[in-house]
């Protein structure tokens, strides 16, 4: 039983990764590979709204994805984009990466190797990681301007659609211990993190939602 001081105290973490960017034309979409097809879907809805002419998916498999994308996440994604009326032409596949730090330096690599300019990012990526992903871009791409994006949804209907509140709540704490801990270790761009956002950060670790929590020394984002 999740109680209502924790929805609270999520909420505030889904609320807080939310970067409110409004979707623009970009050079590239780069969608960040993960459990959720639903990244590769509101990439093929950006690339068909005109938001960018060239997609990157990145990703290659996780303990959480290997046996539901066994031809790795990026596959899986550009797979999805096509059956959505994406141009396979339109899409490249990165299949290597294994977290988010090496989705942005080896999109980069590939882009600079398939020689496509570029000077805007358009940023896809779960919900609850918007934040985490733009950190982490801005750091290790800064000469290029991040638009992040993500399926418009509240934090209830995403947990209907992954059907285990618990895991969400996880995943959120974990997100958010990232933003606190991972710039001091050169993965991320320092931000401030609002006083509402930590206590409640501190709350859901005490009420046990710690299993996607990354070691304190962490080496890789």
């Amino acid at each position: 039983m999740i109680s209502a001081q924790a929805w609270a105290d999520a909420q505030r973490l889904w609320d807080f990764q939310q970067m409110g960017h409004e979707p623009r034309p970009c050079s590239v979409a780069i969608g960040l590979g993960s459990h959720d097809l639903g990244v590769a879907d509101t990439t093929a809805d950006l690339y068909h709204r005109g938001m960018a002419p060239v997609i990157v998916f990145t990703g290659a498999t996780s303990r959480t994805t290997r046996e539901r994308m066994p031809r790795g996440e990026a596959e899986h994604y550009r797979e999805r984009a096509i059956e959505l009326g994406v141009p396979e032409q339109a899409i490249l596949v990165e299949p290597n990466a294994r977290n988010t730090g090496e989705n942005i330096r080896f999109s980069r690599a590939l882009l600079e190797e398939r020689q496509v300019p570029v000077s805007s990012v358009l940023l896809v990526s779960k919900p609850y990681e918007e934040r985490r992903a733009y950190a982490t871009a801005r750091k290790l791409w800064p000469d290029v301007e991040w638009v992040c994006a993500s399926t418009p949804m509240t934090l209830a209907d995403y947990v209907d659609s992954i059907a285990d509140a618990r895991l969400v709540l996880d995943m959120l704490v974990g997100a958010q211990q990232r933003l606190m801990i991972y710039p001091q270790q050169g993965f991320m761009i320092e931000q401030e993190i609002p006083d509402g956002v930590k206590a409640a950060y501190e709350r859901l670790r005490e009420y046990g939602f710690t299993s996607r929590l990354a070691p304190e020394t962490a080496d890789s984002p």
